[in-house]
């Protein structure tokens, strides 16, 4: 769908908000393919391409200069989706592992607070299915501001937590061998 008020949107902004859309979207499906369970031997590395995708994403728009919509309130788009299935879903494919340790802001301070990959992976899931929801409508500053902001406030630091968890239990699962299979493994690479 080509969105409506793209007269007034430069063509940077237009190309910004067109790739944060089709981020968006491919984000959104991996999660939820991840989450019924479709591919339970691919999902970790699904979700460390989807978040890092759209973290890079995310870098775009932090380094893009502050976006104003042309209004001041944010555009009525009915009820909220309901996310909470999805989250259940997540955290049933990361039972046992869910739960991580978060640095809370590491420029103020070594405190920690407990996270979830499931309440991640769905927080961020819910910032940009807004954005999609305003750009979908033809609201494209709407869309790139929503964007923005949250990524700044919010999933930005939720992405690159989770993605850091999600690549520490991929090390693990690889790297985390019996020291007996780790010196069969050495000795037979050693061997001419």
């Amino acid at each position: 769908m080509t969105p409506h008020h793209t007269t007034t949107v430069d063509a940077d902004l237009r190309d910004i908000a067109l790739a944060v859309a089709d981020e968006s979207r491919r984000y959104l499906s991996t999660v939820t393919e991840v989450a019924a369970g479709s591919a339970p031997d691919a999902a970790l590395p699904l979700l460390l391409l989807a978040v890092s995708d759209i973290l890079a994403a995310g870098a775009r728009l932090g380094a893009t200069t502050d976006v104003v919509p042309l209004e001041r309130f944010e555009p009525d788009l009915g009820p909220d989706p309901d996310v909470d299935p999805l989250r259940a879903n997540l955290a049933n494919v990361f039972e046992g592992i869910d739960e991580y340790a978060e640095v809370i802001d590491p420029l103020l301070g070594v405190d920690i607070e407990r996270s979830s990959i499931s309440g991640d992976l769905v927080g961020i899931a819910g910032a940009l299915a807004q954005g999609l929801r305003h750009y979908e409508s033809g609201h494209v500053l709407e869309a790139l501001w929503w964007w923005q902001f949250s990524y700044l406030s919010d999933w930005g630091e939720r992405a690159s937590s989770v993605l850091r968890t999600l690549q520490a239990i991929l090390a693990h699962l690889r790297l985390d061998v019996e020291d007996d299979v780790a010196a069969e493994a050495e000795y037979d690479a050693l061997q001419p």
